[in-house]
């Protein structure tokens, strides 16, 4: 199978691009030095490659940063997207789409497992511009017959991730820890997320590229929900010595979901997909992804 992929050199992108070469798929990749706001290089490099299917990763993903960045947020996140829906609608033989989303369209739920038919109640300029990407792929498929097939991972985490997010960063503060002594400083530890490791992620992905119906959206989600501190407390069980917290009010976000908990069961049911990594497994590479990283 040929494949395309956008967004190859960041986290998702580098462990998506290894399995699909695994698995024995042509890949390639937009180019890092191309930007999806620009629409005549992103049909070019499409055209080019002659895709079977399109995973289009590439987004400003970073939650906390989008409150600072709204406007560039929505230009690479929206019009990136529409952008490379036009350019796939303009090949010769268009290929399939695999939408990649975010489970922070829906808000903050009331802790129940949130299934495909919750409410969007999106609270942050991110979840607005993964939202609004969305749509567009439910338009092109319902106004220009487009195969888009829409995924809404839940938080995923693992070895090469930034700092930027809450585990890795967490991860990379307990190695420090460890290293150099001194405080692990953390923010919200009350949150409740729902992980799955990142390589668990992109397995789920190559399945719904295949046996995704097109136009509908999937969760990719473990269905359980972790406490943040809870998290912390296993990192900090995990360190080669004895460290100890205190809190950072710089590392609070305006708004954060209380609690995000997925239901995969229609994920499960079109392609039998289920997590096969251990949360303390993850963690554990996390933390010697970081030893490795030690200055």
């Amino acid at each position: 199978m040929r494949a395309f992929l956008t967004g190859a050199s960041g986290f998702v992108g580098h462990w998506l691009r290894s399995h699909l070469e695994r698995c024995g798929d042509d890949v390639t990749a937009l180019a890092d030095g191309v930007d999806l706001r620009d629409a005549d290089a992103v049909r070019d490099a499409l055209l080019t490659a002659e895709p079977d299917v399109v995973y289009h990763l590439a987004a400003l993903s970073h939650v906390g940063r989008s409150w600072e960045q709204p406007e560039e947020t929505m230009q690479v996140n929206v019009v990136g997207t529409l952008h490379l829906l036009e350019a796939a609608r303009a090949a010769p033989r268009a290929p399939r789409v695999l939408l990649v989303s975010s489970a922070e369209v829906y808000g903050s739920g009331d802790g129940a497992a949130l299934d495909e038919h919750a409410t969007i109640a999106p609270v942050t300029p991110y979840a607005a511009s993964k939202i609004a990407a969305e749509y567009l792929g439910v338009q092109a498929f319902l106004g220009r017959g487009l195969e888009v097939v829409r995924a809404r991972p839940f938080n995923h985490i693992g070895p090469g991730q930034a700092d930027t997010f809450a585990v890795a960063a967490l991860a990379r503060r307990v190695v420090a820890a460890e290293c150099s002594g001194g405080e692990v400083r953390v923010g919200n530890l009350e949150a409740r997320r729902d992980f799955t490791d990142v390589r668990d992620v992109v397995r789920a992905y190559r399945m719904l590229a295949g046996a995704g119906v097109p136009g509908e959206v999937y969760n990719v989600c473990s269905g359980t929900a972790v406490r943040i501190g809870d998290v912390l407390e296993r990192l900090v069980s995990l360190a080669r010595t004895t460290v100890s917290t205190v809190e950072d009010p710089s590392l609070f976000r305006p708004v954060d979901v209380p609690v995000l908990r997925g239901d995969g069961s229609r994920l499960r049911a079109a392609t039998g997909w289920a997590p096969e990594i251990a949360l303390e497994t993850t963690l554990a590479d996390v933390l010697d992804h970081w030893r490795s990283h030690a200055p």
